[in-house]
């Protein structure tokens, strides 16, 4: 195509828009309605995922050892551990240890327990963690079984729990997003074949003087691809404000940050950005396209 076409293709797209005022302004308002509400899907989505992510890297394997286990057979049992393919990490906690991590984890009543030095009754042991949270389990019953383990501890019940409902909210999220992204794409097509249907008569005319089918869609081409950019920006703009205030909000009460872990504001503005950026103009392509086939038989 020369670029003198395309040039002329681009000014009838943009005029197109001027001419049809209201019905474009209904076109963009649809598109904006409707990438704002996928966007409030999409943020929230995108944070349940990381907070799901969150919690189940912090599933561990706590694995006590039997008393007087000798110190070749930890290194053995380590070893041992070490070598399973989903094992991502396996760290030694010496009985002294446990003890000062425990005396540390009780804060202000650590005195308490003052004088346990002399006869530590806290057994040595290990922190396993898996390269993938759901392994957990079936290392754990690994472990179980093997020699000097005497107890293991990793939340059994609780955490299959746990894998089960992040599954079922990724898995809700993902179908809403979905099923909002079609509803966007008819209820958009839709409306844009409204302004095409009015200006069916300008269609036939050209079809009539010779104009062939591409000549004539390129117009609409435009015309859908600003529609949809432009019905992208403000929900985009309206979405990064209001999540920077959020994050705001929540950041300056502790409590609240400390219950509500959310992305930071980038690289996630971008993301969503560049999403609902591709998905307007990908709408607004579409739906021209699909609209205005249907009068170019005359």
């Amino acid at each position: 195509m020369k670029i003198r076409t395309l040039g002329r293709h681009v000014r009838e797209g943009v005029k197109n828009l001027g001419r049809n005022g209201w019905m474009s302004f209904a076109s963009v308002s649809a598109v904006t309605i409707t990438l704002f509400i996928l966007g409030v899907f999409l943020i929230l989505a995108m944070n349940v995922n990381y907070f799901a992510k969150s919690v189940e890297k912090q599933v561990e394997i706590r694995v006590f050892m039997a008393d007087l286990t000798p110190k070749e057979d930890l290194q053995k049992f380590e070893q041992s551990v070490r070598n399973m393919p989903t094992v991502e990490s396996v760290e030694f906690i010496s009985k002294d240890e446990g003890l000062k991590q425990f005396k540390e984890s009780m804060g202000d009543k650590a005195y308490l327990f003052d004088g346990l030095e002399k006869g530590n009754p806290l057994p040595d042991s290990f922190v396993v963690k898996t390269k993938l949270p759901q392994d957990t389990p079936a290392v754990a019953n690994q472990i179980k079984q093997m020699k000097s383990v005497r107890s293991l501890n990793y939340g059994e019940g609780t955490v299959e729990k746990l894998f089960a409902a992040t599954d079922t909210v990724r898995n809700v999220g993902i179908g809403f997003i979905v099923g909002l992204g079609f509803t966007a794409m008819f209820l958009i097509a839709n409306t844009i074949k409204l302004t095409i249907v009015a200006r069916r008569r300008e269609i036939e005319i050209m079809k009539l003087v010779g104009a062939t089918n591409w000549f004539i869609r390129w117009p609409f081409f435009v015309e859908g691809l600003l529609m949809g950019v432009s019905g992208a920006l403000i929900p985009i703009i309206m979405l990064t404000v209001g999540y920077y205030y959020l994050l705001d909000a929540i950041n300056s009460s502790f409590e609240a940050s400390q219950l509500f872990k959310l992305l930071p504001l980038y690289p996630l503005v971008y993301q969503v950005a560049l999403a609902l950026l591709a998905i307007g103009a990908f709408i607004g392509i579409w739906g021209s396209l699909v609209s205005v086939r249907r009068f170019l038989r005359v």
